[in-house]
């Protein structure tokens, strides 16, 4: 027989064991709501392969709740003995915040019986007809009214001023994104942007192709096995004459394999001419800012005038440093050039495109505008060139706030430096794509604006108000 013979005898058998099973199947579906003994006109209405079937469907059903109910088990014990087996060996870690699971855990069990006691008001019918402390009888309708009137006297006026507040700061906030998109109308509308006083491309390359400054490139990572090859050959790609460019990989890694990886990759450009240098601090004390701290403390970096920061997932473009270096000429006053970030990643997921969408109104708008306008914004730690004497006067790098960029843009505009955004030059990075590092990176960056307003807060009233005398006489 041949071979498209029994192909066709195969199909054949096939699509009749096929309809079988799908007659079955209606036949079941149809009647799965009576009963097994249910007759109609004295003839049974189920065969006995369709109370098979019925059966079958019920066992899986059990079997399926039974194995949820196992899993579920087993994933609260190991929770549990997890956390017990944390809490043992490390209990330090849990005592600066016992006091506070203790005040949580008694805010909680007081809203419950509180909330009880809403339902039970609710059923007798108190909340229409509240009563009062002296015609209350029963004990729980003398402590409902004790409730009404504790939350009336005590409750009622913080909440009502509490909730004024939040209006007042919804009506500054809505206040500042209406100036901001007027603001970013107006450049759109007036087509501005910074000009620099040189450019390295045609016809002016004659009037720039003398003015190459020294400049230092740092790139500062910690344990990123997966991205400091591309970190590191983007910068060194970078169209600067070798012998005026240095980079410093500034390697914090606690992983002994990570360190040997990122040494050799160092090694390699090292053999190709590029003036690169790998430092490693066995004590890492304040984190990127002690380690950028570290590194500006170097003798042999007295000749150079500027230096460019690249996180270790960033990679800029080989013209990064011809598109921002000629805004320093002949602007003694500017500290700072900033350049926008891109996404390579932006349509990975839902995740992902959020970001994109909440961040590029960060660049598009706020910090165009404010670059524009005022010549401040906050340095966003990477992708940017600081003047070397700008860091300097302003006090360099610290390590008291978890946002040492921001920290260190403040302090440089309050010492009289002014900033440029570029938003037509753009460094490539990445966002994050799971949930547990998009909130590790949120965490960082709104706690650490919050312990910069109450260190720089008197600070910057200071500074206001000195210029504001100023002024006026």
């Amino acid at each position: 027989m041949s071979r498209t013979a029994q192909n066709y005898e195969f199909q054949q058998w096939w699509n009749k064991q096929r309809h079988s099973f799908l007659d079955s199947s209606d036949a079941l579906a149809v009647d799965l709501t009576s009963s097994p003994t249910a007759t109609t006109k004295g003839h049974h209405t189920r065969s006995a392969r369709q109370l098979s079937w019925l059966w079958l469907l019920r066992f899986h059903k059990l079997t399926a709740s039974v194995a949820w109910l196992t899993d579920s088990s087993i994933s609260l014990l190991r929770t549990a003995n997890r956390r017990i087996s944390n809490h043992h060996r490390s209990p330090s870690a849990y005592s600066s915040s016992s006091r506070l699971n203790k005040i949580i855990r008694i805010f909680l069990i007081l809203v419950l019986l509180l909330l009880f006691l809403e339902l039970l008001a609710y059923r007798r019918g108190w909340h229409f007809t509240p009563p009062s402390v002296e015609s209350a009888e029963a004990l729980v309708e003398r402590l409902y009214a004790k409730w009404l009137e504790i939350r009336a006297d005590y409750l009622a006026p913080p909440l009502q001023y509490l909730a004024n507040v939040c209006i007042v700061l919804f009506l500054i906030q809505s206040l500042d994104r209406a100036v901001l998109m007027l603001g970013c109308f107006w450049i759109k509308f007036r087509k501005l942007k910074p000009i620099p006083p040189v450019s390295y491309a045609a016809p002016d390359v004659e009037a720039a192709e003398n003015y190459y400054p020294m400049v230092l490139v740092q790139i500062p990572m910690c344990n990123e096995r997966e991205v400091y090859q591309q970190s590191i050959a983007a910068v060194c790609i970078q169209d600067w004459p070798r012998e005026r460019m240095l980079v410093q990989v500034l390697d914090d890694s606690d992983d002994p394999d990570t360190q040997v990886l990122i040494k050799g990759e160092v090694q390699k450009w090292q053999q190709k001419g590029v003036q690169i240098v790998y430092r490693h601090r066995f004590v890492r004390t304040g984190y990127k800012a002690g380690n950028l701290r570290s590194a500006m403390s170097c003798d042999y970096l007295k000749d150079y005038e500027f230096v460019a920061i690249f996180d270790a997932d960033f990679q800029p473009a080989p013209d990064f440093l011809k598109k921002t270096i000629p805004y320093f000429k002949g602007n003694d006053e500017l500290g700072l050039v900033q350049t926008r970030w891109a996404f390579v990643n932006k349509d990975e997921n839902l995740l992902t495109r959020l970001q994109n969408i909440n961040l590029s109104f960060h660049f598009e708008v706020e910090q165009q505008v404010n670059g524009i306008f005022i010549n401040f914004f906050g340095f966003n730690g990477t992708a940017g060139v600081w003047r070397i004497k700008a860091l300097e006067d302003c006090g360099g790098w610290l390590d008291r706030t978890t946002v040492e960029d921001m920290d260190v843009a403040v302090r440089a505009h309050l010492s009289g430096w002014k900033f440029i955004y570029l938003n037509d030059v753009k460094c490539l990075c990445e966002l994050p794509e799971s949930y547990a590092a998009y909130k590790k990176q949120q965490h960082r960056w709104h706690s650490g604006p919050m312990q910069l307003f109450r260190l720089c807060f008197v600070d910057v009233l200071r500074s206001k108000v000195i210029k504001f005398f100023v002024l006026c006489y």
